[in-house]
């Protein structure tokens, strides 16, 4: 199975990996990194408008290109206010090649509020916490959760539980989708 991944960061291409090794055996995973049409700090809905986005571009490039694959995936990170509170998350979008559309999120986690502060000016998260870590590019490695949880959990396995449950839709396609007689078994 081929699947595409809307990103080349290998946080995001590694996660998906280990997510769909779950489920799917001869995984062949590329990333290709493609626009997600979002603000680079996305809010709320806006970040399951990037998922989407990216997921539905790859499957344009799929077809423009020949590329073959049977998936498409996009990855976006965002904040979303829930509660009265601001917290972090990831959202999944899958998408195969007859263009169902399967969502997933990652656990959410609380942000404090001078960093939604930031983050609400347009600044992404990976920028802000390179600032608070005083490293570079720590969105490839832990990622905030990293921090945020004293490095119990990585950026890989928040994306892993996201992707999981965006595969509900594929598990159980008769519940989700309308299928015809052709459409190929995933």
């Amino acid at each position: 199975m081929k699947i595409l991944v809307g990103s080349n960061n290998p946080v995001k291409i590694k996660s998906v990996e280990e997510a769909f090794s779950i489920y799917f055996d001869n995984l062949e995973v590329i990333g290709i990194d493609v626009n997600s049409g979002v603000s680079v700090q996305p809010v709320n809905d806006e970040t399951f408008i990037g998922a989407q986005n990216r997921a539905l571009r790859l499957k344009e490039l799929n077809g423009k290109d020949k590329l073959n694959a049977d998936l498409f995936v996009g990855i976006e990170g965002g904040i979303i206010n829930i509660f009265e509170k601001w917290f972090a998350f990831g959202c999944m979008c899958v998408v195969d090649i007859n263009g169902n559309v399967g969502f997933g999120t990652s656990p959410h986690f609380e942000l404090p509020q001078n960093m939604v502060e930031k983050l609400l000016q347009g600044i992404e998260l990976g920028v802000v916490m390179d600032e608070i870590m005083n490293e570079s590019n720590t969105k490839q490695k832990h990622g905030a959760i990293g921090f945020f949880t004293n490095g119990v959990i990585t950026r890989k396995e928040l994306y892993i539980e996201g992707l999981k449950v965006a595969l509900v839709p594929f598990l159980h396609k008769e519940m989700f989708f309308k299928l015809h007689l052709n459409q190929a078994k995933i």
